[in-house]
């Protein structure tokens, strides 16, 4: 499973590559979306303005906790839990990661919208991919300490 999180805005976007956006609902900035990994051709297509990796249980389970929203922006918390069964977010996350239960199924938003990361983005800035020290682009698993400093 992939997070793609979008790093720049709307200005001057071919349009192919705002379809692209769309179908993948990263319609603003700083929004993460979960990705199936047959989908990594859209990503590598949008990668211009977005980043995306692997992430691991652990961090979706933080997700979930800190900006998982249902239907009416409503936050996830006990109920969602009882509702669907599981113990804890640790729980839910490690469903959704193993592709058991998925957030349609959960009635979670797919769209997580996280703040402007803490001390920015790497020092290249955000015009030049991760490979040469920017903030585009594939990065693995170090997508998950992104998201962690972005929550």
């Amino acid at each position: 499973m992939l997070a793609a999180i979008r790093v720049r805005g709307s200005v001057n976007v071919l349009p192919q590559i705002k379809k692209t956006l769309e179908l993948l609902r990263l319609d603003r900035v700083n929004h993460l979306v979960l990705v199936e990994d047959k989908q990594r051709g859209m990503l590598n297509k949008v990668q211009a303005y977005t980043t995306f990796g692997e992430i691991d249980a652990e961090t979706l389970a933080l997700v979930f906790k800190k900006r998982g929203r249902l239907a009416g922006n409503k936050k996830l918390g006990k109920e969602f839990l009882e509702k669907n069964k599981f113990k804890g977010f640790d729980e839910a996350a490690k469903a959704v990661f193993e592709g058991k239960k998925k957030l349609k199924e959960l009635d979670v938003k797919p769209v997580f919208r996280l703040s402007p990361p803490k001390k920015g983005y790497e020092r290249a800035g955000i015009k030049k991919g991760y490979s040469v020290g920017g903030a585009l682009g594939y990065r693995a698993s170090d997508i998950t300490t992104l998201i962690k400093r972005m929550i």
